[in-house]
């Protein structure tokens, strides 16, 4: 093993410790007040709903690359996935804001984290290794999936803990740059460039779920809604590395 995958590993196991080490703590249940609660055309939260649906033309885009391209079934395994989740996101997210509960949160978070860890096993594969990125596709969802469902059943027993399910969504944000960094080379570079723009988005995404309140009384349209938009783009970003990098004929021909 060399040095680079021994430095990945090691502060992945120190994230880990830390992680475990945090007090357990639950959803606030503040977080299901968004600024923007305006309803019309008899869709409650209307603007937090429709923002999902550019996650559903992106990720069927996405699909749509996939069935003119020929690559290696590992590769056009995950990618399908990926591609899956983003639609899958703008079709929980909508379901979730439509009433916001704990309940239909879980089908908003369980694609996301579809998104979280497909992206990086994809990383995986494309920087690290293609055998060790194909062996860890499935194990990634799988740790994905039983974070989520450790914080839904805690917060069912009345001690909620959001602890593990958010060390997989912001572990990858971590990783993924230290991977681009260890692994880095002329090639390779040239690739992060498309890769830059999904964590510029992912950060104007995140600062926009924060400000949710302040965005929505200076401009009248919520940081909530905001944050679906740029999440939107960047999910975007990992289509278009597909369409660039595996020669799909685009029908958008942006630049890179």
């Amino acid at each position: 093993m060399d040095k680079k995958s021994i430095t990945l590993i090691v502060i992945t196991i120190v994230l880990i410790v830390l992680t475990a080490l945090q007090k357990p703590f639950s959803q606030p249940a503040s977080y299901h007040q968004f600024a923007d609660q305006v309803s019309f055309w008899g869709i409650s939260n209307a603007w937090n709903v429709l923002t999902n649906l550019p996650f559903i033309i992106v990720g069927g885009y996405g699909l749509y690359c996939l069935t003119i391209t020929s690559t290696s079934a590992a590769i056009k395994r995950m990618y399908t996935i990926l591609f899956l989740g983003i639609i899958l996101t703008g079709i929980g997210s909508a379901f979730y804001h439509l009433v916001p509960d704990n309940f239909r949160l879980l089908f908003d978070r369980l694609p996301m984290t579809i998104i979280f860890m497909s992206f990086l096993a994809i990383t995986v594969y494309e920087w690290i290794s293609p055998q060790w990125g194909n062996r860890l596709f499935y194990l990634l969802l799988l740790v994905g999936f039983v974070s989520l469902g450790w914080w839904y059943y805690t917060e069912q027993q009345g001690r909620g803990d959001l602890r593990f399910y958010l060390f997989v969504q912001f572990y990858p944000m971590l990783a993924i740059p230290l991977i681009y960094w260890l692994y880095r080379s002329p090639e390779k570079n040239r690739k992060i460039r498309i890769l830059i723009w999904v964590f510029l988005w992912y950060i104007v995404a995140k600062v926009a779920e924060v400000y949710d309140e302040q965005l929505f009384a200076a401009i009248g349209f919520s940081g909530h809604s905001i944050k679906h938009l740029a999440a939107a783009v960047a999910t975007w970003y990992m289509v278009r590395f597909y369409e660039k990098y595996y020669q799909a004929s685009p029908l958008l021909a942006l630049p890179a």
